[in-house]
């Protein structure tokens, strides 16, 4: 398969370097594991249904960070936030719940946490108006996903402009009495 059926994009853009390089490492990819060769072939970049996608995700996450040792590799949706509907507009549908600011948010932290779950988030209120979002992550993940989590809070920072510090929660046993 050619590396420009692996990407999208509209009339008129062109592919960057780094796309056309991660397109031929998911076409080397698909022709070096014939195990995989059927769910990656009809992937594509802007294209893929999170469904058929995450069958495949973390074995060419891995696989993509094999080729790129000094580089972390995330995928996040494209996603829309559409703003709210005012008086002035004149439209007959709501605006559905997953295209709000809060749930783009939430479907980013979702994404870039991915496999791991998040199990809890916090969000702390600074003097100074600052807010913070402590996200909490999955225990059974953490020799797999512990030296990435300043990566996922300074992508998170450039998507949505939000602080946020991803860590891994200490359980302490007490014993009741």
């Amino acid at each position: 398969m050619s590396v420009d059926l692996k990407i999208v994009k509209a009339a008129g853009q062109k592919a960057s370097q780094l796309e056309i390089t991660i397109a031929q490492a998911m076409v080397d990819l698909e022709n070096s594991a014939p195990e995989l060769k059927k769910d990656l072939r009809p992937l594509q970049f802007c294209a893929a249904k999170e469904k058929q996608f995450n069958k495949v995700q973390i074995r060419l996450t891995r696989e993509l960070e094999k080729k790129f040792s000094d580089r972390h590799v995330l995928f996040v949706a494209q996603r829309r936030i559409l703003p709210k509907v005012s008086r002035k507009q004149s439209t007959k549908q709501p605006r559905p719940r997953s295209r709000t600011l809060t749930a783009v948010h939430d479907a980013i932290l979702e994404d870039l946490a991915y496999p791991t779950e998040i199990i809890g988030k916090r969000i702390k209120h600074k003097v100074d108006g600052s807010r913070l979002i402590k996200v909490f992550l999955d225990t059974k993940d953490t020799t797999s996903q512990e030296h990435k989590l300043d990566t996922f809070g300074s992508i998170y920072k450039k998507l949505t402009g939000k602080d946020a510090v991803f860590e891994f929660p200490v359980h302490s046993h007490m014993e009741l009495i």
